[in-house]
């Protein structure tokens, strides 16, 4: 069996990372020395490993709480990073320029999106800043595999069996937003559904040299 030393050096060096992001670690696409931006960084749970390593490492998110404390992480671990790395901004109006990261994260925050138009916007944003052949990592409610089991509210917004209420994702959707972007599906789209109560996708997109916006 696994010592506690090292359970607690694997928590130390990669916090609590999605294991689907790890997953993409594992398979080298993403790499030392890379721009990241975390997209909804939250107090930065995907970021542990990113900032103790070499990468250069920017996050967003509109609560400043959650930015402070990112902050505080970053200081910790990445002292050498400027703190306007990390800023409260919103995701459909961040102030990074065009074709900025290597990699863009966006990690269970899509699914929050008020409307059509929001979840659009947001999008949008999260592709403008993305350079051509970079990648897209998403994980984001759906409605695959408990479509029976939600009520819609309005449009893509849905109460799923937990009680929560979520903007809603399927593969079909999915299918035609990653066409419409011009982005390349690197793995097929994983659902994992949580006792029948939510449903979380992975969906890992590349972009193409020649891409466009979500019209």
């Amino acid at each position: 069996p696994q010592g506690a030393g090292e359970v607690n050096a694997l928590q130390e060096q990669f916090g609590q990372i999605d294991i689907y992001l790890f997953d993409q670690i594992l398979r080298g696409r993403i790499g030392p020395g890379m721009r990241i931006v975390d997209t909804g960084c939250g107090a930065g749970r995907n970021l542990v490993y990113f900032l103790s390593s070499s990468y250069e490492v920017h996050g967003v998110d509109a609560d400043p709480l959650s930015i402070a404390m990112v902050h505080r992480l970053a200081a910790k671990l990445a002292p050498q990073l400027p703190p306007d790395n990390f800023r409260v901004e919103e995701i459909e109006r961040m102030t990074f320029s065009d074709a900025f990261a290597d990699v863009v994260l966006s990690s269970a925050v899509l699914h929050f999106a008020r409307s059509d138009d929001h979840f659009e916007a947001m999008l949008r944003e999260s592709w403008r800043i993305l350079k051509p052949g970079g990648l897209f990592f998403c994980r984001l409610a759906s409605s695959i595999g408990i479509e029976t089991q939600v009520q819609p509210i309005e449009g893509r917004r849905h109460l799923l069996p937990d009680g929560s209420e979520r903007y809603l994702v399927d593969e079909a959707y999915l299918l035609h937003l990653a066409a419409a972007l011009g982005g390349q599906l690197l793995d097929p789209i994983k659902t994992t559904v949580v006792q029948n109560q939510r449903s979380m996708t992975t969906w890992v997109l590349r972009k193409a040299i020649s891409s466009r916006l979500v019209e």
